[in-house]
């Protein structure tokens, strides 16, 4: 079984935003990264936050919190998280933070533009104080927030039977990047109970049956997360992710799609994703 590249390659070209053709550029070919930090720019806002639909389930211009996550991880993706957009998008997140460091999933302003029925502005903090402590903390960034979210995240994870869903995918995220590594690994122990035998969990309020896999949940060899999964599980999920080829050369997704600009732009990033995590897994 393997991988149709070629047919990857031209989904992409096809389909992708130029951002995303950049990202499978710099993946596959060795390309520079400063392609992609140049065309992630456009998507950043005077602020210092990003938004214009970077997230493509909020399509706001403003900025948004699932943006600056978005941003963040690409820079961290093509190593620029020295880049003077990392500083500004943390001042931006720390100025939008609530008190105790939680961030919000989706800022008030979102309502007036179109958005996926679960972008909706709420109060408290979200999963995404997660994965952007998680995040900036591999970043060279003094940052007095990043203290107070640090604390918001282990002071959430002392109740870990509510971490369902994309609560817990970030949960790991922030576990893998913390530097206390003994603290970290007895917490992903006790986190073990919420998989499934199979290590999958379920997503709360998703489309039918959806569900987060060993892969979306821990998705690189070495992370402290991955001792979660078994390598038979492991294995299962990499056949299926190579399965999981389109006839038109891309990947699809299996959370819900309400609108063609959305639903394309997303098969983009789930194609750059499924082929990303393959190649950290000699699967190319």
């Amino acid at each position: 079984m393997s991988v149709n590249l070629l047919a990857a390659r031209q989904f992409i070209f096809a389909n992708a935003r130029l951002l995303d053709r950049h990202r499978v550029a710099v993946l596959l070919d060795g390309s520079p990264a400063n392609a992609v930090v140049q065309a992630l720019r456009p998507y950043r806002n005077s602020d210092g936050g990003f938004g214009n639909a970077l997230e493509p389930d909020v399509r706001t211009p403003d900025s948004e919190t699932t943006a600056a996550l978005h941003g963040l991880e690409v820079l961290a993706e093509v190593d620029a998280l020295e880049d003077p957009m990392v500083a500004g998008a943390a001042a931006w997140v720390a100025a939008v933070a609530d008190p105790d460091g939680g961030v919000p999933f989706v800022l008030p302003g979102a309502a007036q533009y179109p958005r996926g029925r679960w972008m909706v502005p709420s109060d408290g903090g979200s999963h995404l104080t997660f994965g952007l402590a998680a995040v900036l903390s591999t970043a060279a960034v003094s940052s007095d927030w990043l203290a107070t979210a640090t604390r918001w995240c282990w002071q959430r994870l002392e109740q870990p039977g509510e971490l369902g869903g994309y609560w817990l995918k970030y949960a790991l995220d922030f576990l893998d990047a913390t530097p206390d590594d003994e603290r970290a690994r007895a917490t992903i122990e006790r986190l073990r109970p919420l998989l499934r035998d199979d290590g999958t969990v379920p997503v709360p309020g998703g489309a039918a049956d959806e569900k987060l896999t060993p892969l979306t949940l821990s998705s690189r060899p070495g992370r402290r997360s991955r001792t979660l999964f078994a390598d038979t599980q492991v294995t299962a999920d990499l056949d299926n992710l190579e399965h999981g080829q389109q006839d038109d050369g891309g990947w699809t997704f299996d959370f819900l799609s309400w609108s063609s600009g959305q639903t394309v732009e997303w098969r983009g990033l789930i194609t750059l994703r499924a082929l990303a995590t393959l190649h950290a897994h000699d699967r190319l």
